[in-house]
């Protein structure tokens, strides 16, 4: 049995890995074209590109290891099955769950390996990955100034050529505008010739021109007409230096994202539970205590009130809200403050009470994504469990090995799986399903049909065996045939 045991385990990993790495390979590509304008153009070195695919790669791995279970797991046994080899252990008296126990051990493996990395591994991932792309982002273009476009990329200056030389540095009909002044277009430089190129330690661009003029507007003082509208300045010689510094990547400190739910592990998400719990009954507490400051009557002794009360119903008529009879016991010459005063203290209660909601609102949408974040942990590892008695029961059945049927059958119920998965997790963001619920609905719907599979493959049901539906059609077709025939025999 031990012999079984390692043969199946083997078969196992082989296709296990390669459907692993190349899902990968395919939502990595996906990943690179999805943010490719944010990574052309900026002169970023390739280990910066290959860090970011590094740390993208880490993400989809709780999504691909799943597929990967499924496919491979149908392979293998669909393998066995097609070369009757289930048949033969079978006959000697193993069952399936027995003849499968050393590939339960081994995806059991799987699932707690998945566990680990979710918890341990993925945070950390998601953290530099998060931060690499942040950086990315905020990265200027890299420095190329074409011809015949302004190029606008260096801050206070607009740069134009006409024309380059074939040496990369030597520029024609140079056009500078300077804006540092911030007062618009007052300070242009023209020129014929010039050469532009990068300091050795490419910290610097240096720009010089030969041969130009430069044209300076005067700043006026006062309403009073200057005598001279601008000066003009002709040069052999002008050369300036562009600090590049603003082109470098520079780094943010990963701390300021390190709080985000999806770069915590189960420790800290329970933390940030409690946190965001004793915020909410904190914002609880402020509400009511500064509503109690809009309504006076709370802060007046109730029992004086009433008793006052009755001694005035005795000789005045009962208030009526309809009636108007309360703002009658007020001179008429402070009714009107009282009502603007009272509608005064309404509108800021109403204020107050929207950004109050709206404060629950968002800590209620955090609470949602933290717990969604903390059962993700469990519900990727189960899921490989799940998923692995649906495709091994499967390809017993279907008794097929290779690419074919098995993938067909893979990319099927793995879509059933991801569509209830992102499902839940939407609707439990909705607040329309418990974060329990939506996390575990696809689990939960695929956990039936697990079962059922697995018992149908005990019993060796012929329940995707097309052959047998194409046999049963036949029999019956061909019996009615036969029928036909003998109630209308030749004559």
């Amino acid at each position: 049995m031990k012999k079984f045991d390692k043969l199946l385990v083997r078969s196992f990993i082989g296709p296990f890995f390669i459907t692993f790495f190349i899902t990968l390979f395919i939502f990595v590509m996906q990943f690179l074209w999805k943010y490719i304008d944010d990574l052309v153009g900026k002169g970023l070195e390739w280990t910066i590109i290959l860090k970011l695919l590094f740390f993208a790669s880490a993400s989809f791995v709780p999504m691909v290891i799943p597929l990967a279970v499924l496919l491979s797991s149908i392979m293998t046994l669909g393998k066995f099955a097609e070369q009757y080899e289930l048949v033969a252990v079978k006959t000697s008296g193993i069952s399936l769950l027995q003849f499968m126990r050393g590939l339960i051990g081994t995806v059991l493996l799987i699932s707690i390996g998945t566990f680990l990395f979710a918890n341990h591994v993925l945070p950390v991932a998601n953290l530099k990955f998060g931060s690499l792309l942040y950086d990315i982002r905020k990265q200027k273009p890299a420095l190329n100034i074409k011809e015949g476009i302004f190029y606008k990329g260096i801050e206070g200056y607009s740069i134009w050529v006409g024309d380059k030389g074939p040496d990369n540095q030597t520029i024609y009909d140079i056009l500078v505008y300077d804006h540092t002044g911030d007062q618009g277009n007052n300070h242009v430089l023209i020129a014929d010739r010039g050469k532009m190129y990068t300091s050795g330690d490419e910290r610097y661009l240096i720009l010089r021109l030969f041969k130009g003029r430069q044209y300076r507007e005067m700043v006026k003082k006062g309403s009073k007409q200057e005598e001279y509208e601008h000066v003009t300045t002709v040069f052999e010689k002008w050369e300036k230096f562009f600090d590049l510094s603003e082109f470098n990547l520079s780094r943010t400190k990963e701390g300021l994202f390190k709080d985000h739910y999806e770069m915590l592990n189960l420790g800290q998400l329970e933390a940030a539970l409690d946190t965001l719990a004793m915020e909410k009954e904190q914002k609880k507490e402020e509400l009511e205590k500064n509503l109690t400051s809009f309504f006076h009557f709370y802060k007046v002794d109730m029992d004086s009130v009433i008793q006052a009360n009755d001694v005035r119903q005795a000789t005045q008529p009962a208030w009526n809200a309809d009636s108007g009879t309360f703002i009658k016991r007020f001179a008429p010459g402070s009714r009107r403050g009282l009502m603007k005063r009272a509608l005064s203290f309404a509108r800021n209660t109403k204020s107050y009470i929207k950004v109050a909601a709206r404060d629950m609102r968002h800590n209620n949408r955090l609470t949602v994504r933290h717990k969604n974040e903390w059962h993700r942990k469990f519900t990727l590892s189960v899921a490989c469990l799940v998923l692995f008695f649906i495709g091994a029961p499967m390809g017993a059945i279907i008794r097929k090995g290779g690419i074919g049927m098995p993938l067909l059958m893979a990319i099927l119920f793995f879509v059933v799986y991801h569509v209830f998965t992102m499902s839940g997790e939407k609707m439990a963001e909705e607040q329309a399903l418990s974060p329990f619920v939506g996390m575990w609905l696809a689990t939960l719907v695929l956990l039936p049909i697990s079962i059922f599979l697995t018992y149908k493959a005990t019993l060796d049901s012929q329940l995707f065996n097309l052959e047998w539906y194409y046999d049963v059609v036949r029999r019956l077709f061909g019996r009615k045939s036969n029928d036909d025939q003998q109630e209308n025999p030749r004559q």
